[in-house]
């Protein structure tokens, strides 16, 4: 369950949870510069090779949800009732 700044974790059975929500906006430079510091290598890849990018990396491929009208995501495609297409083979088509 969510918690807040007053009363900021919870604990279930030995585990203590800090769910407080929109951490982030607290810390908006830092947040904003680990956020660059997780993805920017990933845009350039895509900046440097385009589609060929998902090709050769597996964490990108594994973000792409709809390629060329073929639903590449599993939970999208359950979700929706609609068929599953391997992003791979959507990608070499």
């Amino acid at each position: 369950h969510a918690t807040t700044h007053a009363d900021p974790t919870y604990e279930v059975d030995g585990v203590v949870h800090y769910c407080v929500a929109n951490m982030p906006g607290a810390v908006p430079v830092t947040s904003a510069q680990a956020l660059n510091n997780a993805t920017l290598h990933y845009g350039l890849q895509l900046a440097d090779k385009g589609l060929k990018a998902l090709v050769d990396d597996h964490h990108l491929r594994n973000g792409l949800n709809v390629h060329k009208g073929k639903i590449t995501n599993r939970a999208v495609a359950e979700s929706l009732g609609y068929e599953l297409v391997e992003p791979k083979a959507v990608l070499a088509a």
